[in-house]
């Protein structure tokens, strides 16, 4: 039951991160980046839910920020950063930038981080969970990545415009649900 429960929670978390790759695989990635953001997205969804089990509830005692506020600030960037992208006219995609990586590895990963505060009250298991989060949301992240570059090519670059927008929408939605 224990492992139903930890591989439900993984692919819940991995949902963000395919739903954002889908929206950013609009910007027709490279496949070397598709590769480099899918792994940065696995690896971070290792380390977050260890990181928020063993510090997660100390920081948040002396730093009282929600998780939301940093991924609406993240997804926001990102999100104005794409329509501004697809209004350009040079039709060269630029590789992404480490910073882009890794911004979009911890926006879809915040959550991770939330369940790791509570992870010792499902399991005690700790590196299977993380395992489960990490494979999970590298292949959700690859295929949202890969879907999103199919939508593209067949849209064009509305497809990026719209990628954008939904990524400032989910980011107002994390914003407010707080």
């Amino acid at each position: 039951m224990e492992l139903l429960i930890l591989f439900t929670i993984a692919v819940s978390l991995s949902m963000d991160a395919f739903s954002l790759s889908l929206a950013y695989g609009t910007l027709n990635l490279e496949k070397k980046d598709i590769n480099n953001l899918s792994l940065i997205v696995g690896i971070y969804h290792f380390f977050m839910p260890l990181l928020g089990m063993f510090i997660g509830n100390i920081v948040l005692k002396f730093i009282p920020i929600k998780p939301d506020v940093v991924v609406f600030i993240v997804l926001l960037f990102i999100g104005i950063q794409m329509v501004f992208e697809s209004f350009k006219k040079e039709e060269k995609i630029e590789p992404m930038s480490k910073i882009e990586l890794l911004l979009f590895g911890l926006a879809v990963s915040i959550d991770s981080f939330s369940v790791g505060i509570g992870l010792n009250t499902i399991t005690k298991n700790y590196l299977l969970s993380s395992t489960l989060f990490s494979i999970s949301a590298f292949l959700f992240t690859y295929l949202g990545l890969i879907l999103g570059k199919k939508i593209s090519e067949i849209i064009g670059r509305v497809a990026t415009t719209i990628g954008g927008l939904a990524l400032i929408i989910i980011a107002f939605i994390y914003l407010f649900k707080m």
